[in-house]
């Protein structure tokens, strides 16, 4: 274990996440998701929930310039008591978030540089976000 590090942040994870460029992408998705076909990078946290992790990495991860998140439309366009979540655990607003069609969703995620596939069993769970500069003393 780290002083001051999550511990849902493993060591396996803090490695990518550490070697992530500015405005590399990383997309933390449900249960659903086709995180195994779609990822050439994938840390699986079985147990957790999407807006868990989220907060969790957000803990190391500055957010980069807006739209600072991404996250798929619902089948009738609402926003979903998840997605709320995720806006909240990232410590953002919705007018900040960036809507995406399921479709483009998933060929956004084939780029990402990181895909985390949690235990979320709701719908529409997943969150794409880019990391901003790091900068000293952030």
């Amino acid at each position: 274990m780290l002083t001051g590090i999550d511990p849902m942040l493993s060591g396996e994870l803090l490695l990518h996440l550490d070697a992530m460029g500015h405005s590399d992408a990383v997309v933390i998705a449900d249960a659903h998701f086709p995180a195994a076909r779609l990822s050439s990078r994938l840390v699986v946290l079985p147990t957790l929930s999407t807006p868990e992790v989220l907060r969790a990495v957000r803990t190391v991860i500055p957010l980069d310039d807006e739209p600072v998140l991404d996250l798929m439309t619902s089948a009738d366009g609402t926003v979903l008591d998840v997605q709320h979540e995720l806006i909240a655990a990232a410590g953002t607003r919705l007018d900040a978030v960036r809507f995406v069609d399921r479709f483009a969703y998933y060929d956004e995620a084939a780029t990402a540089f990181l895909v985390i596939r949690t235990g979320e069993t709701r719908k529409y769970g997943n969150v794409t976000l880019r990391k901003g500069l790091v900068t000293p003393g952030a």
